[in-house]
């Protein structure tokens, strides 16, 4: 099965309804990037009239792990993957539709062909962005995923 957008939103809805019910909605994925959107609405917004950091860890989240998701696939290899560890920062409030892109593609191919080569788990840090409808960033986040061969 082919890793696609409207795969992908279909997968948040059975598996992880919160970040559909916010309107985490991935918009493309290729093998250098993947691009989801979020529409600040009242369902997702903090009391500051903004949307809540957490729905946009969502968003960020599923840039650099459906990029990992759709390397690990055409691997053809049992690779397990998990988040270790994660950073943000916010420089604007989050307003309108906001875009994150993870362009780390080539990145993710050469950690998991090191991890296939080596038989031991890999690190990587892989960043997405979160920019609003007149292009200024409003939040960056980075997550750092574990990669290993299963046996």
């Amino acid at each position: 099965m082919k890793i696609t957008p409207s795969k992908l939103n279909t997968y948040l809805m059975f598996k992880l309804p919160s970040a559909y019910f916010t309107g985490v909605r991935a918009k493309h994925i290729d093998d250098v990037k993947c691009i989801v959107k979020v529409k600040h609405r009242w369902i997702n917004q903090n009391p500051f009239r903004s949307m809540f950091w957490a729905v946009q860890g969502m968003a960020a989240e599923l840039t650099t792990g459906a990029l990992v998701m759709k390397k690990i696939k055409e691997s053809k290899r049992n690779i397990s993957m998990l988040v270790a560890n994660n950073s943000a920062s916010f420089t604007k409030k989050a307003t309108g539709v906001i875009t994150f892109e993870c362009t780390d593609g080539d990145k993710i191919d050469a950690i998991i062909d090191k991890a296939i080569a080596t038989g031991e788990g890999q690190t990587i840090w892989l960043n997405a962005n979160g920019v609003n409808n007149d292009g200024v960033e409003v939040s960056q986040f980075k997550f750092e995923w574990t990669l290993k061969v299963k046996s």
